[in-house]
């Protein structure tokens, strides 16, 4: 299978959302939706670089309906009033909740006093997810994609006691268990939404080695992590080309609800779009529960 941009379906009439799409593999996935034709919100922390992306969409695609809003994944209170903007809409077809941090070299902490990559990357999206989600099951055949990472298969299953680095912050730790938590949350939502029938489709994409600001803005600046950031661009691939997983997740009819999707050379690191293999950790429906449970406890969000 060798699957691009150009076997997207029209998306004319549809609405979706990217969070962290000012940049990297997020700005791909919402170029690409919005050239599809789909009504799409830019959804990051700066206007200042949101409303730069979108201008640089519709420089791409004059005719197309692209938008920035302002979302900070960091600030529950910023995720409520995202949210609540975006509710005034008739429908949310396509939810990506891309954006995150990376292994951060100190543990930094949100406004609601989170481990930053746990805070941002999972619970952030866990309590969007919540508040969007009368808007999703209000619309037919909606779906939603979660961004996991190769990284979800470095540490084992999730520790519920160091979570947050509780007992021993380790930058690598923290990132690859917010991407588990990441990976696990899509397969839960869609476990939960056929059992609801809530009629939305989870899943989760993964962009395998991919050029993108994250490499930039997280991982310190060791002499290790100067020669990673030296050498990443020969090793990976395009950005167009790390957002290719999650276009195909959000918009492929084979794309089926509990699927997990990345590149398909070899190691997963390059290549076209297609089925991803995930571990077992990130399919144990019982660890799952346990991770739902305390992201609504830790939010104070319900999500169903």
């Amino acid at each position: 299978m060798s699957w691009t941009v150009a076997d997207m379906p029209s998306l004319t009439g549809k609405r979706a959302i990217v969070t962290g799409s000012n940049s990297g593999i997020g700005y791909e996935a919402a170029l690409a939706l919005a050239g599809a034709g789909a009504e799409t919100i830019v959804a990051a922390r700066s206007r200042e670089k949101g409303e730069a992306a979108v201008a640089r969409i519709k420089a791409r695609h004059s005719d197309s309906n692209a938008r920035f809003e302002a979302l900070d994944l960091a600030s529950l209170a910023s995720v409520a009033a995202f949210a609540e903007r975006i509710a005034s809409g008739e429908r949310l077809d396509i939810l990506v909740n891309n954006a995150g941090v990376m292994a951060l070299p100190q543990c930094e902490t949100t406004e609601d006093g989170f481990e930053r990559q746990i805070g941002v990357n999972f619970l952030g999206h866990f309590a969007l997810t919540a508040h969007l989600l009368p808007l999703l099951r209000a619309t037919p055949s909606a779906r939603v994609v979660q961004l996991s990472s190769l990284a979800h298969k470095r540490r084992g299953g999730l520790d519920f006691e160091n979570l947050q680095g509780e007992r021993a912050y380790d930058p690598w730790q923290s990132y690859s268990f917010s991407k588990l938590a990441m990976l696990m949350f899509a397969l839960d939502l869609d476990r939960r939404s056929r059992a609801g029938n809530w009629g939305i489709a989870s899943t989760g994409a993964h962009p395998g080695w991919a050029a993108s600001e994250l490499i930039d803005n997280g991982m310190g600046g060791g002499l290790g992590v100067k020669l990673v950031k030296l050498i990443w661009p020969l090793l990976a691939q395009s950005g167009a080309a790390g957002a290719l997983p999650t276009l195909y997740a959000a918009t492929a009819p084979e794309a089926a609800g509990g699927g997990y999707y990345g590149p398909q050379g070899r190691g997963e690191r390059k290549g076209p779009p297609g089925p991803a293999r995930m571990t077992d950790e990130a399919k144990d429906a019982g660890a799952a529960r346990q991770l739902w449970d305390e992201a609504e406890r830790l939010t104070g969000v319900r999500l169903g």
